[in-house]
């Protein structure tokens, strides 16, 4: 019998923003030290008008809102207040969240992300 060794489900956490949001541009400090503290996590800034077309359906209303998933699998998306602590308790959360009835354009942003680069 072989062992398994297919990689887990590589992570992703999306930061969706706005250029104008003044909440979003301080926020970029914090995002980039999780960045730095989560070293095995894939950390990705969207800009929701820049990159509009990458955003598709989803409606983001409240800023900053991340987006996180394993794989496939859509973990979160939501508001996060703009501080270390709540975005680190999502990411130790979101491996033993069990999935909900997912947004369909915030699953959909999540394959586009996990194919690209």
């Amino acid at each position: 019998m072989e062992a398994d060794t297919a990689a887990p489900p590589r992570t992703l956490v999306a930061c969706l923003c706005a250029d104008w949001c003044h909440i979003c541009q301080a926020y970029r400090a914090t995002f980039a030290a999780l960045r730095s503290e989560f070293a095995e996590i894939r950390f990705v800034w969207v800009d929701i008008e820049d990159d509009a077309e990458l955003v598709g359906d989803l409606e983001v209303e409240t800023f900053p809102t991340l987006l996180i998933g394993q794989g496939e699998r859509l973990s979160f998306v939501g508001p996060v207040i703009p501080q270390p602590a709540a975005a680190r308790r999502l990411l130790e959360a979101a491996g033993s969240a069990q999935p909900g009835a997912a947004d369909p354009a915030a699953q959909a942003l999540l394959l586009r992300l996990q194919h690209s680069c």
